[in-house]
């Protein structure tokens, strides 16, 4: 979803060692990542299209199989990949959070604005009774991108995703301050576990239920005010910032989450098991010792999904879809991943690479481009199949050329700044190297 820009590691000495984008046979990036995040754009817009082009393939395939799921996993495996190994090139969590915001929010805002304006318009569906009820409240839940654990329906649908991938951020941001980043097996472990033990118990919404919402968008707010305050600040202070936003975020996302723990314990496993697959590259832990690690995540993810189920009072035959939709997502996308990593060193298609630097625009544009196809077509069963997929080709074509304009005139300027203010960020000491390797 994100792109993710992997230059050199460190090794657990300190020293700069190649990373997987220097040996990449793609111009210097990681290709075969692109190429993921270039198909996994495409699945979840396919995904998006079913209901205005295609129900039939809805009716036919949504009881077996979840292509939005499918999607976002491979996705969710590919920033695990990318992003901590970004943080500790860098050396600098200050400089690492420069980036993100300027790789992240430039884009994410013009989406919401675009999102917000299409709501209020009624483009297609109205504005969220929530968001129009309370926007004061609704619009610091949507900048924290925590939205999805604070119980604040997003502006638009995808935003969900964005929320595990700000846990994540904080997370990895408190282990490489507390110097213990290497022990990401450990945390796709003890995630994968949860998942499957208590994550059905587990309550969702409990928080703002108990608080009120309100409440904890604030509470929410000021921590990650203070987190970031305390970037600045060197030593103890920096190390219990970055803590205090990392053990809110484990907060929320045991008790507040729209999707309920299990799911969310599973989505976080996954994102460290892209971390383990790294270190796995880099020669940091041994498949011999991680491999049945990595192996129980996916089998954790599933066997949550049997035990506990979706628990929305969902009627027992869309129960059933939804069990068996989750199953196959994990699965397939698992088997991408590592197809995709046994093929590494191939020079990827260019055009899923290009998909691939463009797949944040992709991904956050495409809902607008739905909403607009859905208002002109309402009922598609009186367009004939014909038709249909001309109406696919067009959709696909108008998302491609307002994310490659969005790509060039607001993503493109923001990362430029945001690594020139990164490189001028005052530099955060290297933690000293853990003793032993992670398992």
């Amino acid at each position: 979803m994100f792109v993710g820009v992997v230059e050199t590691s460190r090794s657990d000495t300190g020293k700069e060692v190649p990373s997987a984008r220097t040996r990449s046979s793609s111009a210097g990036r990681q290709g075969w990542l692109d190429a993921l995040r270039g198909m996994a754009a495409l699945v979840v817009v396919f995904e998006h299209s079913l209901d205005a082009l295609f129900p039939e393939v809805r009716a036919s395939a949504g009881p077996w199989f979840d292509f939005g799921q499918y999607g976002v996993l491979v996705f969710f495996l590919v920033s695990g990949y990318v992003v901590p190994v970004s943080l500790e090139r860098r050396g600098s969590v200050g400089g690492f959070w420069i980036n993100r915001v300027f790789r992240l929010y430039p884009l994410w805002l013009v989406a919401a604005a675009a999102g917000t304006v299409f709501g209020v318009e009624g483009v297609y569906t109205p504005l969220p009774e929530q968001l129009a009820d309370d926007p004061g409240t609704a619009a610091l839940a949507h900048l924290t991108m925590l939205q999805d654990l604070l119980q604040v329906t997003g502006v638009l649908n995808v935003f969900w995703t964005l929320s595990y991938e700000m846990v994540f951020y904080l997370l990895v941001t408190a282990m490489f301050t507390a110097g213990v980043h290497r022990f990401s097996a450990t945390g796709m472990l003890a995630f994968a576990v949860a998942a499957l033990t208590v994550g059905g118990l587990l309550p969702a919404g409990a928080l703002s239920r108990g608080l009120g919402t309100t409440p904890v968008v604030v509470l929410t707010a000021a921590v990650l005010l203070a987190a970031a305050a305390s970037l600045a600040c060197g030593g103890r202070l920096r190390l219990y910032g970055t803590a205090a936003a990392a053990v809110l975020a484990l907060v929320l996302l045991g008790v507040n989450s729209r999707i309920g723990a299990w799911q969310s314990l599973a989505i976080l496993a996954t994102m460290f098991a892209g971390t383990v697959f790294y270190r796995l590259d880099q020669g940091q832990v041994r498949w011999r010792r991680t491999g049945w690690l990595l192996g129980f995540v996916p089998v954790a993810s599933i066997g949550a999904a049997w035990a506990f189920g979706p628990g929305w009072g969902m009627p027992d035959d869309q129960a059933r879809a939804f069990t068996w939709g989750w199953t196959t997502a994990v699965a397939a996308a698992w088997a991408t991943f590592l197809i995709a990593r046994l093929l590494r060193h191939r020079t990827m298609p260019r055009l899923l690479v290009r998909l691939g630097l463009i797949s944040y625009s992709v991904y956050l544009l495409h809902p607008l481009a739905v909403q607009v196809l859905r208002r002109l077509t309402m009922d598609p069963g009186r367009f004939p199949l014909a038709e249909r997929l001309i109406m696919a080709v067009l959709l696909l074509a108008a998302v491609l050329g307002c994310a490659e304009l969005t790509y060039r005139a607001v993503e493109r300027p923001a990362q430029a700044m945001g690594r020139r203010l990164s490189r001028r960020s005052r530099a955060m000491p290297v933690p000293e190297a853990v003793p032993r390797r992670a398992a």
